[in-house]
């Protein structure tokens, strides 16, 4: 059964999500991050080539001819490349197949809004029964001050 991480308050979404890539990377896991969102898979991909910002997260689109050979997969659309243990989800709903993955990985803002939507879709993974993992990143930033 996937297991589940909520990585709450984050102050920035895509910054979050580059440092969770960064991590699954060093941990030798191939992650894909669902980005159904044109704009938002754009930013994160100028995102992806200057982090950490004295190197980058390889990476490419899902459907990338070089998809096979990177580490970090950002895909738009509902189609999962084989061999990911991780998915990153960047939509408000729960992203489509997440079940195929090992681990899945949902980052909630501190607006409202994403806080609304966050609330909905751990409802909707304890109701099925998924392990979830709570994260507050509120926490984490004011240990590390």
């Amino acid at each position: 059964m996937t297991s589940i991480d909520f990585y709450f308050n984050a102050e920035d979404k895509l910054q979050v999500a580059c440092r969770l890539a960064g991590k699954a990377l060093a941990q030798k896991k191939r992650l894909l991050i669902y980005a159904p969102e044109p704009e938002t898979a754009q930013r994160l991909d100028r995102m992806l080539w200057t982090w950490p910002p004295t190197g980058f997260v390889p990476h490419c689109l899902a459907h990338d001819p070089e998809a096979a050979q990177t580490p970090v997969l950002i895909a738009r659309d509902s189609e999962a490349p084989q061999a990911c243990e991780v998915l990153l989800n960047l939509s408000p709903e729960a992203p489509p197949h997440f079940e195929r993955f090992e681990r899945l990985l949902e980052i909630v803002a501190r607006d409202d809004e994403e806080r609304k939507a966050g609330r909905a879709r751990y409802r909707w993974y304890r109701d099925r029964g998924y392990p979830i993992g709570d994260h507050d990143l509120a926490g984490e930033a004011a240990r590390s001050e």
